[in-house]
């Protein structure tokens, strides 16, 4: 086992946006490996708290040691974050001053072939679970989906333009032995993408494993349903800072905070709201934060990183 590892995109920038009162109570709904946590805990006064949720134990048990100097004020929770309302009740609080999301995989889960999410090992098994509780894993996606179903996964989760090709593939191998390892999957995709285009771009399976990782770990569905509550929970100027790596992830984080800042329904041509519907708070970030030139030169895998950052009023 690999110890649990990860660069923490937009480190400052987040814990900047995020501690607005050293007193406050702040959850970490994406501990990994405590990155943004340890930073935000260096800025805690001793009555500061932080709740740290993740569904990956390995994660748990490397957050539990590197934030080990802060035990005093750090409740480490296995959970998905889509169940914080309830972990927090169990905990005695109903609102906090500041929620944060790094929506990344972690360096760890990809560089572990044990873990089935990366496609440059040839022999690893395709898990790809977030949550190792979970019993269904990337190969039942694969065995058990329609072609259609492949098809929209891929076109939708990895926007790879060979989805269709790729998911017939899939249904035509797997018709004569099961699809088990990622060497599999790689030569079933390589094989559906021209070899020109294989040429040109970065790695052929990347978007089809994306795609694979993100409808079995529903990570969307987790987002989009989770997205509200947290923005209830922050208290008066408490702040939700949410990092993304995907363009859905990303336009869902959007259009929720435009929502949260404007939910006004009534026609535009109304002289005034009669809808009763309230602003929860305000858009900090009208354009998402990005990392600098010199993170990427540290950190590659932070390229496609974007920040978001809700205010509650």
């Amino acid at each position: 086992m690999m110890e649990f590892s990860h660069l923490s995109v937009l480190l400052k920038e987040t814990v900047d946006a995020l501690v607005t009162d050293p007193d406050g109570i702040y959850v970490d709904g994406t501990l990994g490996g405590a990155g943004h946590s340890l930073e935000v805990c260096k800025r805690l006064s001793d009555k500061g708290r932080l709740i740290g949720l993740d569904q990956d134990a390995d994660a748990i048990r490397a957050a539990g040691k590197r934030l080990e100097p802060y035990r005093n004020q750090v409740t480490i929770i296995r959970s998905n974050y889509c169940d914080m309302p309830d972990v927090l009740k169990q905990c005695g609080i109903t609102r906090v001053n500041g929620i944060m999301l790094d929506l990344g995989v972690s360096s760890y889960q990809l560089d572990e072939p044990a873990r089935g999410f990366t496609y440059r090992t040839e022999d690893a098994p395709l898990d790809m679970r977030m949550d190792q509780r979970q019993t269904i894993t990337a190969r039942d996606i694969l065995a058990t989906y329609s072609e259609q179903e492949l098809y929209r996964v891929i076109r939708d989760y990895g926007e790879d333009k060979f989805a269709k090709n790729i998911a017939k593939h899939i249904v035509r191998a797997r018709e004569s032995a099961p699809i088990e390892t990622t060497g599999q999957l790689n030569e079933i995709i390589k094989a559906a993408i021209p070899m020109k285009v294989r040429a040109q771009g970065g790695h052929p399976s990347k978007r089809t494993y994306q795609a694979l990782r993100i409808e079995l770990n529903r990570e969307l569905d987790v987002l989009r349903n989770s997205l509200d509550g947290m923005i209830r929970m922050l208290k008066p100027g408490g702040r939700l800072c949410v990092i993304t790596f995907h363009s859905i992830e990303d336009r869902i984080v959007k259009t929720n905070f435009r929502r949260n800042e404007n939910p006004c329904t009534c026609p535009r041509d109304f002289p005034v709201c009669v809808c009763g519907k309230v602003p929860m708070g305000k858009v900090l970030t009208r354009k998402p934060v990005l990392p600098s030139e010199e993170e990427l030169e540290r950190n590659r895998r932070a390229k496609s990183a974007k920040l978001r950052v809700f205010e509650r009023v």
